[in-house]
This record gives structure tokens, sequence and C-alpha cells, in this order.
């Protein structure tokens, strides 16, 4: 069993930073990919990014060249730097990860961007 736990969330300038973090703890055996979804208002989840052990990563369209994605083996923990945020980027941003062949979900954290 893995558990997640999420920071980093809160509420920002149009414009502004914000740097979420993910940890996972817990009976890790391999942890796979590690990744962050996000959900806004009345829309469906959506994968913002995602990052392979060997550090291959993947982002949606829509937060390319604003936000990065990075992990810490060492550590089981997974960030994601969230640079020039808008206001569409207002969700629940969630941490979830593969792990021993399963998928974990973090219980996420809300990241609110005002104009």
């Amino acid at each position: 069993q893995v558990q997640l736990v999420e920071s980093g969330g809160g509420l920002v300038q149009a414009g502004g930073s914000l740097r979420l973090s993910c940890a996972a703890s817990g009976t890790i055996l391999r942890i796979n990919v590690m990744g962050w979804y996000r959900q806004g208002p009345g829309k469906q989840r959506e994968l913002v990014a995602a990052i392979t052990g060997g550090g291959s990563t993947n982002y949606a369209d829509s937060v390319k060249g604003r936000f990065t994605i990075s992990r810490d083996n060492a550590k089981n923990t997974v960030y994601l730097q969230m640079n020039s945020l808008k206001p569409e980027d207002t969700a629940v941003y969630y941490c979830n990860v593969l792990a021993g062949g399963y998928y974990y979900w973090g219980q996420g954290t809300q990241v609110t961007v005002s104009s």
C-alpha cells in the first residue's frame, strides 16, 4: 500500500508561481511513473505532466513551457513547478503514482489563480 501526501497549493495572482510536492510512503517496491492531474470546476480530470523513473517527461499542451515536473527518487517525491500561472490553471491538482502495478492517488490540493 502506498500513501501520497501533497502540499504546496494555494491562492496566487495571474503570472505568479507555485510549487507542488507529493511524497510517497508505505510499502513501496518500485515506483514507475509519477504524475500530476488536475480537475477544474465543471471539467474532467486531465493529465498535466508525468515523469518516468528514467526522467522522461510528458506535458499537456496547455502547460508546456510554463510547468516543470521533476522527481527525487531517493525521497519518493515528485514536484510540479508552475510558473506564469493563468486563471484557467485553477483546479484541484492530484498526484498520481504507478507502483507495483497499481495506480495510487493523492487527496488533491487546490490551486486558485486570480486575475
